[in-house]
C-alpha cells in the first residue's frame, strides 16, 4: 500500500489485510479524517488483487466508541447542507466496506456503539469476544441511527431494531450474536485465533466465486421462491459454471491437488 494514513494502519499476512483504526486516544471513535481514510483504504484494499480478505479491527481498549463527541458538537452548529455532506461521506464509506468484493470480517472487542455497531454490520461476518457491548446509542444525543441503519436492520431484523434503534439500551456479545449481528462469540484471548481461522477458511474458496455468492444473496434475499428467481439462479450457475476458475477447480479436486488460488 502506498497511501499514508493519520487514524489507520494496515498489515499484511499473505493474502490477509487487517485494516485498524488507529485513534486508541478517543476509542477509535469517527471524525472526518478517520470516515475519509477509511473509504480510501477499502478502496485501496479492494482494487489490490493480492488480497483475498479484509479484517475491521480497532486499536487499543475499543473496537470503537462511535462517532467523536466533539466533531458531533461541531456539527451541530453546521448548515445542514455541511452536515449533509458529512453524513454522505460516512455512507459512502460504509457503502464500500459492505460492497467489498472480497470478504470482510469485524474483529469486535469491547466497545462497539453506534457507528462501531453499524461498522460491525456492515461487515460480511463479524466475530466477537465476550466483552464486547455494541449500542445503537444515538436518541441519548437527540439523532438517529440513519446512516447505519440498512447494515444494522440486515442483521438484526426490524423488530429488534424498534426497541434498540428507540431505546439506546446496550446488549453484550451473546445478545448480538441471537439477533445476528455477530457470527461468533469468543473469550478475548482467543478472538485473534478463531478470526485468523476464519479468514484461512475464506482464503481457501475461489475468489471470483466467492464475488458471485456475494452478488447471489444480494439479488435473491427477500424475493421469495418465484418463478423468475429460479431462472435468474439457473443463469447464475451456469454462467459460473462455464468460467476458468471453476473449470480449474474441478480439475485440481479430482486430481488431488491444489487449486489455483491456493498458490497465491
Amino acid at each position: 500500500m502506498t497511501l499514508q494514513y493519520t487514524t489507520l494502519d494496515i498489515e499484511r499476512s499473505g493474502a490477509l489485510a487487517t485494516l485498524w483504526m488507529n485513534r486508541p486516544q478517543v476509542f477509535n471513535a469517527f471524525n472526518a479524517t478517520l470516515i475519509d481514510e477509511l473509504a480510501q483504504a477499502l478502496q485501496a484494499l479492494d482494487a489490490d488483487a493480492s488480497v483475498r480478505v479484509v479484517v475491521l479491527a480497532g486499536r487499543g481498549r475499543h473496537f470503537s466508541a462511535g462517532a467523536d463527541l466533539n466533531w458531533m458538537q461541531q456539527a451541530s452548529g453546521q448548515s445542514e447542507a455541511e452536515n449533509l455532506a458529512d453524513a454522505r461521506r460516512f455512507a459512502h464509506m460504509l457503502r464500500t466496506l459492505s460492497a467489498l468484493s472480497k470478504p470482510s470480517i469485524a474483529r469486535v472487542h469491547s466497545a462497539a456503539l453506534g457507528g462501531g455497531t453499524g461498522l460491525a454490520a456492515a461487515c460480511d461476518m463479524a466475530i466477537a469476544s465476550d466483552d464486547a457491548v455494541f449500542a445503537t446509542s444515538e436518541v441519548r444525543f437527540g439523532i438517529v441511527p440513519a446512516v447505519i441503519s440498512p447494515y444494522v436492520l440486515r442483521a438484526i431484523g426490524a423488530r429488534n431494531a424498534l426497541r434498540y434503534f428507540q431505546s439506546a439500551e446496550r446488549f453484550g456479545a451473546q445478545r448480538a450474536l441471537e439477533m445476528g449481528l455477530v457470527s461468533e462469540v469468543v473469550a478475548a484471548e482467543q478472538l485473534d485465533a478463531r478470526v485468523l481461522a476464519l479468514a484461512q477458511a475464506l482464503m481457501a474458496g475461489a475468489p471470483q466465486a466467492q464475488q458471485a455468492a456475494k452478488a447471489l444473496i444480494a439479488a435473491v434475499d427477500g424475493r421469495g421462491i418465484t418463478d423468475a428467481v429460479c431462472e435468474e439462479t439457473a443463469q447464475r450457475i451456469a454462467r459460473q459454471r462455464a468460467t476458468e476458475e471453476a473449470r480449474a477447480g474441478f480439475a485440481a479436486f479430482l486430481d488431488k491437488q491444489d487449486p489455483p488460488w491456493l498458490a497465491h
